[in-house]
């Protein structure tokens, strides 16, 4: 009962991680590669920054996402191991 528990927690504490990489990640980025890197750096027009931020939002969460897949499978795994070891 103890280790269900423990596997409980790890798993909601991995996922509240990536919900909250998923909130703050892409917003940020959106915000940040739209003003400092292309009207900043690159100095596209406020029209053509929105479009490539945009881009650059959708493809972290993508990235996010497939972090998330990664570890809930490792974590998975590793949980069916450790149980068909008893």
């Amino acid at each position: 009962y103890s280790r269900n528990e423990g596997s409980l927690t790890s798993t909601l504490r991995t996922l509240l991680f990536f919900t909250a990489l998923m909130i703050t990640l892409p917003v940020g980025l959106y915000f940040s590669s739209k003003a400092y890197v292309f009207e900043g750096s690159l100095g596209m027009s406020d029209r053509d920054s929105y479009f490539y931020a945009a881009i650059v939002a959708v493809v972290t969460v993508h990235v996010v996402l497939a972090l998330f897949v990664y570890v809930a499978w490792n974590e998975g795994s590793r949980q069916w191991r450790e149980g068909k070891q008893d």
